[in-house]
């Protein structure tokens, strides 16, 4: 009994510790939206293009709704980004900052703080310049 007892406590700390990634990846996203301080139509679809395309397995509409509550109140992305290093590999992280670029050309206007935040968010990845580069000519020419 006090087995199963500590075996339940743990499956529950585990659960707990388990990060949220679609959620950390959905709050980038909404960054590089917000950097230019606006939030149209069209990015707002990319956003949900990218989240179904990055977590295929989540709710969409869901997830950016939790992701827009989140941004108000996010300090800093290294809190997301961290969480994403860490449980992503390189080339999912790649496929993120295609989805970041996407979301930044969605209204076929590059801001140039949008273009920074995905910097930073490349940089906070640890992913070489030329992974920035090469992603945003993929997006660039999708």
């Amino acid at each position: 009994m006090i087995k199963r007892f500590l075996e339940q406590f743990m499956a529950q700390e585990n659960a707990e510790e388990t990060p949220n990634i679609g959620l950390a990846a959905a709050v980038l996203l909404v960054e590089v939206t917000k950097a230019d301080n606006e939030i149209d139509d069209t990015e707002h679809k990319a956003m949900l293009s990218a989240i179904r395309l990055l977590c295929p397995d989540l709710d969409a509409d869901a997830l950016l709704h939790e992701a827009l509550a989140v941004s108000k109140s996010a300090n800093d992305m290294q809190q997301f980004t961290s969480v994403i290093h860490k449980h992503w590999s390189n080339e999912q992280k790649s496929g993120l900052l295609i989805a970041l670029w996407r979301v930044a050309f969605a209204n076929n206007e590059l801001d140039k703080y949008e273009e920074h935040i995905i910097r930073r968010a490349a940089d906070l990845l640890y992913m070489p310049h030329s992974e920035f580069i090469r992603t945003k000519l993929i997006a660039r020419d999708q």
